[in-house]
């Protein structure tokens, strides 16, 4: 097997692993991340507003329920990161949820909320399932009743579609 050099006589291997370990080198896109957003989801439409706060995603999901359709409600608020950090996506529905042993309410996420959720809060008398497929496919976790700051290794990362019941 050949091995690849640089015009310096240094293996392109080694370059690598000093640029992996040079915070000056490969921290450059890491300090151009973006900031958080914050977006609220509406349900019934699949309308979806995004904002710099969670209290403006909060706020506009209940002034727009106000405005738009009376008792609607926000329903959950799902976080990318632990500890209900980083971007927030709150759900916001018809009504509160009644504990009949039901999912009342289905999400299948958008696209670009796929696969990151990792701390979940439950409003409106709601438990919140995630599911690792669109449709309420595959092996659900929970019901999550409280606000749960790591929802586990089962299903960190992997949600695509989440139930309310």
């Amino acid at each position: 097997m050949r091995r690849r050099t640089l015009r310096a006589g240094l293996p392109i291997a080694a370059m690598s692993l000093l640029a992996a370990t040079v915070p000056g080198i490969a921290g450059a896109a890491a300090a151009e991340a973006s900031p958080a957003r914050h977006c609220a989801f509406d349900a019934g439409t699949g309308q979806q507003r995004c904002f710099d706060t969670l209290a403006e995603a909060t706020g506009s999901a209940r002034s727009e329920v106000a405005s738009t359709r009376d008792g609607e409600v926000v329903q959950g608020t799902l976080f990318d990161e632990e500890n209900y950090g980083g971007d927030s996506f709150t759900i916001y529905g018809a009504g509160l949820c009644e504990k009949d042993g039901k999912v009342e309410y289905q999400i299948d996420l958008p696209d670009d909320w796929k696969d990151r959720v990792t701390s979940v809060q439950p409003w409106a008398n709601c438990w919140i399932w995630l599911y690792p497929e669109p449709n309420l496919g595959g092996d659900r976790d929970g019901p999550f009743k409280e606000n749960t700051a790591y929802v586990g290794d089962l299903i960190n990362d992997r949600t695509q579609s989440v139930g309310l019941s």
